[in-house]
């Protein structure tokens, strides 16, 4: 399987750097909640968090971080071969319903993660304002979900799969177009 690196280490920090610049520019009032998709948006909501509370000259603890788990709001459980899903901790330790909150995750792709993730944020309160912000768009979508803060659009086929790497995670920092294993060219 051969992969190319469309985003490297440098690109995607000056990315993150470039989706803060623009949730702080469509926030002017600053009450913004940073809340990541367990588990790759999770870890750029971490990253976007800091360059958020740097923007706003606000220490980081003013600026409202979580993590959102969604295995059971997904409507794929049952297609996924068999497994379950893995559950991690959903950890939302303020009041969502003064803020806009920008719900980050590493690719959007059909758009039912971001419905399950909105389904998920909901039984927890009610938000000002929900955005969404994701590190890359492949396209392809199934419901009517549109990112407001887009890292890079990347067109990909259905027979391709993206694969975003951080550091926190894997080691490295990039982003990743491959053909799928068994996928007719």
């Amino acid at each position: 399987m051969s992969e190319k690196v469309v985003l490297d280490a440098e690109d995607v920090r000056r990315t993150l750097v470039r989706i803060a610049h623009e949730i702080v520019e469509k926030n002017p009032d600053g009450d913004v909640a940073v809340v990541g998709i367990h588990t790759r948006g999770a870890v750029l909501a971490a990253r976007l968090h800091r360059l958020v509370a740097d923007l706003l000259d606000a220490p980081p603890a003013e600026v409202p971080l979580g993590s959102l788990d969604i295995g059971f709001y997904r409507d794929d459980l049952g297609l996924r071969d068999g497994a379950g899903p893995v559950l991690q901790a959903t950890e939302l330790e303020f009041a969502l319903e003064p803020h806009t909150v920008v719900v980050v995750d590493d690719v959007l792709y059909t758009g039912r993660t971001v419905r399950a993730a909105i389904e998920a944020l909901f039984d927890y309160g009610r938000p000002a304002r929900v955005q969404l912000a994701v590190l890359a768009d492949r396209g392809h979508r199934e419901l009517p979900i549109r990112p407001d803060f887009v890292g890079k659009n990347l067109p990909t086929g259905r027979d391709e799969r993206v694969y975003v790497r951080l550091r926190e995670t894997d080691g490295v920092d990039e982003v990743a177009i491959a053909a799928l294993e068994g996928a007719v060219a």
